[in-house]
């Protein structure tokens, strides 16, 4: 029995003796923030904390890892503070409770010293600018290529939310262990390509003219709009055949017969101003084309195009007391076209009206709103149909393949070149409207007009068909048809005269 009780005093002893020696050291179970220092010196301890914290963070740009060490946004440990706790803790035991959780190995209250640091906030949110600066790939929107004059679709991109991806990256840094950190990575779809980017095209044409331009362009799926000065007055031209094609239709309660057929096609292919005015006499229904352009006009208002009127016929002398007639569009200040007072519209009107057009030739529209029982989906196509047929005041014509069609009718005189049409596209129907005037100049050089007008259409075209664009130049249609015609009219002359020698010899 005192065997035992000796031994275990000794043994008692020999552990007191040792305790001595390790009282300094980190009792069992010591955490410093959340770090095991068990055993470990002062010196070792703060080395220990050091080495873990002030290892670098990997941050993810989606595969990409990319290290920022603290050192590199401030990041500051307050390792004396620490200590300076672990020690206090230490030297509120007694002598013997010290000794007691060095015989059992483990600490009766085990000591957890929270991190205590700091860093820059801002340093961090910088490191994390240049690392999405330099990986970010943000959606690239649709952009015209220069040298084709076509357009390209939009790429879908990503980018990193910079300011989401702070908290998880600034909690790596307060981690002892799985040190790193994923940014915040946003996909970004492809931009849809829209009538913004063709208004860029268009406006940049219309800087190389000293004149004034006026467009106006209408996807005829979607009901989408693009007006660059389209609600300027503008003198009517031969455009204005459009409204007395549709006001003859209307007029007309039958078919129309085969006189009044030539009358149509002289004005809408040959652009006749006679067959224009007798066209005029079909809308009032008796021999007075002034009361004609009266009905005409009514129609115009009634129809919401409070911007267009004839007062006076084509080439026909002014009423007593009415030579033309107060429009919002004419009794602006802010821009003046020197229209033609007798017979005026605008571009954002005529696009309107052949959009009704269409709309009634698929069975809609406001033309059968307002006018159910004097208009039908059939004279509509026979309009449209008839306008196709119009060959000539080639603008919007030669800015499209040649195998398109294209219901239009052009106009020009004086000051002012315009054309006005819908275009059947494989990419989608469209009515474009197109005007250049020079306000102050009585003439309108077409070299200058018709390459601007042209490329107009051409850049409109490219723009509903950007999968499969017209490369081909409105110059190069232009001499590849203009030579067509001229081998056309060199073959009928040579049938001519082969004609007259056949006839020569007969005579004798």
């Amino acid at each position: 029995m005192w065997l035992v009780i000796l031994t275990g005093g000794l043994y008692l002893a020999y552990q007191g003796l040792m305790y001595v020696q390790v009282r300094d050291l980190m009792p069992q179970g010591t955490m410093v923030a959340g770090v095991d220092v068990s055993g470990l010196s002062v010196e070792e301890t703060a080395e220990t904390v050091l080495n873990r914290y002030m290892s670098p963070v990997a941050v993810y740009y989606r595969d990409e890892r990319i290290e920022i060490s603290p050192e590199q946004i401030g990041f500051t440990i307050n390792m004396e503070q620490m200590i300076q706790q672990i020690q206090h803790q230490q030297a509120q035991k007694t002598w013997w409770q010290g000794y007691l959780e060095y015989i059992i190995g483990r600490s009766l209250q085990p000591v957890e010293i929270p991190l205590q640091a700091t860093h820059d906030r801002n340093a961090l949110l910088d490191q994390l600018q240049t690392i999405a600066d330099f990986l970010d790939q943000p959606a690239r929107p649709p952009h015209l290529l220069t040298e084709s004059e076509t357009f390209e679709l939009g790429q879908p991109g990503y980018v990193a939310d910079v300011n989401a991806s702070l908290a998880e990256v600034e909690a790596a840094f307060y981690r002892p262990d799985n040190r790193e950190a994923h940014m915040v990575i946003i996909d970004q779809p492809a931009p849809p390509l829209d009538m913004n980017l063709l208004a860029d095209v268009i406006n940049k044409l219309l800087d190389s003219f000293d004149g004034v331009g006026s467009i106006f362009i209408m996807d005829l799926q979607t009901g989408e709009e693009l007006a660059i000065n389209a609600d300027i007055a503008l003198s009517g031209l031969s455009i204005m055949k459009i409204p007395i094609l549709l006001e003859t239709y209307r007029a007309l309660d039958f078919e129309p017969t085969p006189n009044q057929r030539d009358l149509i096609l002289g004005t809408m292919v040959y652009s006749g101003n006679y067959s224009a005015n007798l066209l005029l006499d079909v809308v009032a229904g008796q021999d007075n084309a002034y009361l004609g352009v009266d009905i005409l006009t009514e129609s115009m208002h009634r129809l919401g195009l409070q911007n267009t009127f004839i007062v006076t016929p084509y080439e026909e002398p002014n009423r007593p007391g009415k030579t033309t007639m107060a429009t919002p569009a004419n009794s602006r200040q802010d821009i003046w076209t020197d229209p033609d007072p007798a017979m005026q519209t605008t571009a954002e009107d005529m696009g309107t009206l052949l959009s009704m057009i269409y709309y009634c030739s698929k069975g809609g529209g406001a033309l059968l709103a307002v006018y159910p029982d004097q208009i039908t989906p059939e004279e509509c196509q026979e309009m449209i149909d008839v306008m196709t047929l119009n060959t000539e005041g080639n603008l919007i014509r030669f800015g499209v393949p040649e195998d398109v069609p294209v219901a239009h009718k052009h106009g020009w005189g004086g000051n002012t070149h315009g054309d006005a049409g819908i275009v059947f596209s494989p990419g989608g129907d469209y009515v474009i409207v197109e005007y250049l005037t020079m306000p102050g100049s009585d003439w309108l050089v077409y070299d200058i007009s018709f390459p601007i007008l042209r490329e107009i259409s051409r850049a409109t075209y490219n723009y509903f068909n950007f999968d499969n664009p017209n490369l081909e130049t409105p110059e190069e249609r232009a001499l590849r048809e203009a030579a067509r015609i001229q081998a056309e009219q060199a073959q009928q002359e040579q049938a001519n005269d082969a004609e007259t020698t056949t006839d020569s010899g007969q005579d004798q």
